[in-house]
């Protein structure tokens, strides 16, 4: 996610920025954005980013007058420190109104918020037909080439239960509860396994759907599995992936 923060205070900008990062690991931020002119000279010269923060109270105006001269064309979060401007900032098209300093379950759930969004209102077009048909003709791993010491045998796809990471190396897990090295780190294995019967729950887990013998729910949207074989610590599906977890163990993705 291509994410752009309008904030001229920079110590609000860090810390909004380093949570974003925290809640959605894989977000980009771009540079600070600190007035008015800046922002509207990044947007006309820049692809139009995915979400934008915006500050209420910026250097040369306010976030409302660069909504006036600049039409955005993604989703608006306010962010400010007053509560004075939220019926003015949802005639926006802004999704969301966080008041400083933003508490990291409140960012959660603006995010939640925009992926429902998106889901609702996601408009057919044919660069996302055209993509869509391309990922109905993708082919997926059907099985591994495995080494470990002068040994190399396949691993079935069919076999594998679960992938994980651990100590900087990834591993597969059979239902047999056998477990073999992976070349391939879980950013790749994401891509390689078909997403209708794997899902990347969190940073170190891909999961099969019959790997689940039990779900609990958990702080925060967050959702713990438990599966077989056993895991020590059942691992958690992180608060950014509950909402997209639940629509894949439904069918709807």
């Amino acid at each position: 996610m291509n994410i752009l923060i309008i904030e001229d205070e920079t110590p609000a900008y860090k810390r909004l920025s380093k949570l974003v990062q925290e809640v959605v690991p894989f977000a980009h931020v771009q540079k600070q954005i600190d007035s008015i002119s800046t922002a509207k000279q990044w947007l006309h010269e820049n692809a139009m980013p995915e979400l934008v923060f915006l500050d209420i109270h910026l250097a040369d105006g306010s976030g409302f007058d660069l909504l006036k001269i600049v039409d955005l064309d993604c989703p608006v979060i306010f962010v400010t420190a007053y509560n004075d401007y939220a019926i003015e900032a949802f005639k926006t098209n802004s999704i969301d109104y966080l008041l400083k300093p933003v508490k990291r379950e409140d960012l959660t759930r603006a995010f939640n918020k925009v992926n429902e969004l998106k889901k609702i209102f996601k408009q057919p077009d044919p660069t996302i037909a055209q993509v869509s048909t391309s990922d109905a003709k993708k082919e997926y791993k059907k099985r591994f080439l495995i080494r470990f010491g002068e040994h190399i045998k396949t691993l079935q796809v069919e076999d594998i239960a679960y992938c994980y990471s651990e100590n900087k190396a990834t591993y597969a897990k059979t239902y047999e509860g056998r477990t073999y090295p992976m070349d391939y780190n879980l950013d790749a294995l994401e891509d390689m396994l078909d997403p209708k019967e794997f899902f990347r729950i969190n940073r170190q887990y891909i999961i099969h759907l019959k790997a689940i013998v039990d779900m609990r729910s958990y702080t925060k949207a967050r959702v713990i599995v438990t599966l077989q074989p056993t895991v020590a610590d059942p691992p958690v599906v992180s608060s950014e992936r509950a909402a997209e977890f639940k629509m894949w163990l439904s069918g709807d993705i």
